[in-house]
């Protein structure tokens, strides 16, 4: 009988680290439980496009093929109000604990912000709250 060592796991990895404290995506996850009680027409129309985390060469190959670009924000509202075609958010979780915003994230908002959507940079709950909020209260623009 052979006796099989444990599997050494490296707890200092961005994938570990990430799996194991995902402070931005449990705040995000609030904000959309908030969203639907709150602002259910908005809930409708929003969702969160899973861009981020850490993934197998392979398969991070094959979602770039099928058209995923790196940059783009978290969550998205697409009801035009207010002038906007929609609201697009780069969540970050509450400060210290967000991560830096990076360049392609910051090509994106003003990508975004010159084609006519309400884009922003929101670290934590109660900043993205905020910004729901008011874009809630900008009248609906249905053409």
């Amino acid at each position: 009988m052979s006796i099989r060592p444990k599997k050494y796991i490296n707890h200092l990895t961005p994938a570990y680290i990430a799996k194991r404290q995902d402070l931005e995506g449990q705040e995000q996850k609030a904000l959309f439980i908030w969203m639907y009680a709150r602002y259910r027409a908005l809930y409708d129309c929003a969702f969160h496009v899973p861009n981020g985390g850490h993934r197998h060469v392979a398969v991070a190959k094959k979602l770039k093929g099928e058209g995923v670009k790196a940059g783009v924000p978290d969550i998205l509202i697409l009801q035009p109000r207010g002038g906007y075609h929609g609201l697009a958010i780069e969540f970050k979780a509450t400060p210290p604990k967000s991560a830096p915003v990076s360049d392609s994230q910051l090509e994106w908002i003003n990508r975004l912000a010159e084609n006519g959507y309400m884009a922003v940079v929101c670290k934590g709950f109660a900043a993205a709250k905020e910004t729901i909020s008011n874009y809630a209260n900008l009248p609906i623009d249905l053409h």
